[in-house]
């Protein structure tokens, strides 16, 4: 948002793709609470796209399709992406780089581009998602709006944590009020 010195706060179209957003504690949605997406395409026209990256499924690429039980691709983890499209597999490659500080990314990649990503840099991480997260015209927007979600630059924590481990470190970097939500037990009776 910027100041508009005739008209007080004027809203200014947020650059959100690539991206994490992050589940705000009070988020009870069970599709998204305690979750968080890594946001691949963001149109405040056209909505946007991302898969949920802390959802592990314990089940590999080889377990889901047995066609490839046999291929160099069977051990890739696979993820819950999120309530959109649950009968179709996103397969992702990405690589983090801590000396550059860089995140690459290739995203909706078929069998054939991920050996060849993987043939000219081994050090990508290939992971699959079941579906995916999908907010229409203005719907996300809304939702950061009302504080349903954290936006987040993206982390090193996507690969260092699994879990619900991942959304509490990450909220934990919003600072110490964050920090103490993050901790908090689901059953508040526990507390």
């Amino acid at each position: 948002m910027r100041l508009n010195q005739n008209r007080g706060y004027q809203e200014e179209e947020l650059q959100l793709a690539g991206s994490l957003l992050v589940a705000h504690p009070s988020l009870l949605d069970s599709h998204f609470k305690r979750t968080v997406v890594l946001l691949t395409a963001h149109s405040a026209e056209e909505g946007s796209l991302g898969v949920i990256v802390n959802r592990p499924l314990h089940q590999t690429l080889g377990q889901y399709d047995t066609a490839l039980a046999d291929s160099e691709f069977a051990d890739v983890p696979l993820f819950e992406g999120g309530p959109v499209s649950n009968d179709q597999m996103i397969l992702v490659a990405w690589k983090w780089s801590n000396i550059d500080a860089t995140f690459k990314l290739y995203f909706g990649i078929d069998e054939g581009k991920a050996r060849e990503i993987l043939d000219d840099d081994p050090g990508f991480e290939l992971r699959g998602f079941i579906g995916h997260s999908g907010w229409g015209e203005g719907q996300l927007e809304g939702e950061i709006e009302v504080d349903s979600w954290v936006v987040s630059p993206l982390s090193p924590d996507l690969e260092e944590k699994e879990g619900l481990a991942v959304w509490r470190s990450i909220l934990a970097q919003q600072g110490p009020g964050m920090r103490l939500l993050a901790e908090e037990p689901e059953d508040l009776s526990l507390n």
